[in-house]
């Protein structure tokens, strides 16, 4: 009876080591199809994790002064150095990407998938719904990204979902024609036409066959767009309009290092515009990556 048993247990154990989950297997093939985009990803990951672990991260607390190193390059104590009012520039650097990243990430979603369904909806119903609303898609684009957030945020007040909502309307547009286009695509193949004639309501057309093939370039979308919202969201700190002092972002930041001097110190101005740099960089690189590995008509190309 042992001697049968043993070679199953061999192959149980040899085989159980193989076994990778459906992500595994799809991280695996993306990077080593596009490794610069695993790269950045991994990068974009890095700046992620930073921001969610910055309250238990060994650094000064990002409002504390210390009047005796006010506005001091980068030492061994401050590795960023200080601002003009003695406060550690690392940690306001890594305790701002916890605003910009959660603005950036929710405006995004936000606006993203509110475009996202209401462009399935005008690609599937048409007719005069469509017309109406590619004419408000137009409206909104019409202004400059910046332009329209910053007046609807001067117009609903400086706060922290004011901004959310500010940079998610500037991103309905762009999600609504992308996914309308998809759909309208869709909305004539035969598997939809099957559908129909069997007596299938339009919900469940929407639901159940159509959207289930936007996922792809929904999750494109959304990742190149993380980076516009960074940017728009500092841009507004930068202006006054974005979230009020003394809570750290990047865009805050850059605005308090003119109140240094006419010349500002060169490392209140490098570090988090590095930051901005690497973090957009990052989740658009990573975005192409994405758009390459789901598009079939790129795979052959990477």
């Amino acid at each position: 009876m042992s001697d049968i048993t043993a070679p199953l247990d061999g192959i149980e154990t040899i085989s159980h080591p193989g076994r990778l989950s459906r992500a595994g297997r799809a991280l695996r093939v993306f990077a080593r199809r596009s490794p610069l985009s695993a790269f950045w990803g991994c990068i974009a990951a890095l700046i992620i994790v930073l921001a969610i672990a910055a309250p238990v991260l060994p650094l000064y607390p990002p409002l504390k002064s210390d009047f005796r190193a006010m506005t001091k390059p980068p030492t061994e104590k401050h590795v960023f150095g200080t601002d003009q009012i003695g406060r550690d520039t690392l940690s306001r650097v890594i305790h701002g990407s916890r605003a910009s990243l959660t603005i950036a990430v929710s405006a995004v979603v936000l606006g993203t998938t509110f475009g996202a369904f209401w462009g399935l909806a005008c690609g599937y119903f048409g007719g005069r719904f469509d017309l109406l609303s590619q004419r408000v898609m137009e409206f909104l684009q019409s202004f400059p990204d910046l332009i329209l957030a910053m007046a609807i945020a001067m117009a609903l007040g400086a706060g922290f979902g004011t901004v959310i909502v500010a940079i998610a309307i500037t991103r309905i547009p762009f999600g609504g024609r992308v996914i309308r286009s998809v759909v309208l695509s869709l909305k004539e193949m035969s598997y939809v036409e099957a559908a129909r004639g069997l007596g299938a309501s339009h919900t469940r057309m929407m639901m159940r066959h159509i959207l289930p093939q936007c996922v792809a370039p929904y999750l494109i979308l959304a990742t190149t767009h993380l980076g516009v919202a960074i940017i728009i969201e500092a841009s507004l700190g930068f202006l006054g309009v974005g979230i009020p002092p003394p809570t750290p972002t990047w865009g805050n930041m850059l605005a308090d290092s003119l109140n240094a001097g006419l010349v500002p110190p060169w490392w209140l101005v490098l570090f988090p515009g590095a930051a901005i740099t690497l973090t957009v960089l990052s989740f658009n690189l990573l975005g192409d990556g994405i758009r390459d590995a789901l598009d079939p008509r790129l795979r052959g190309s990477v």
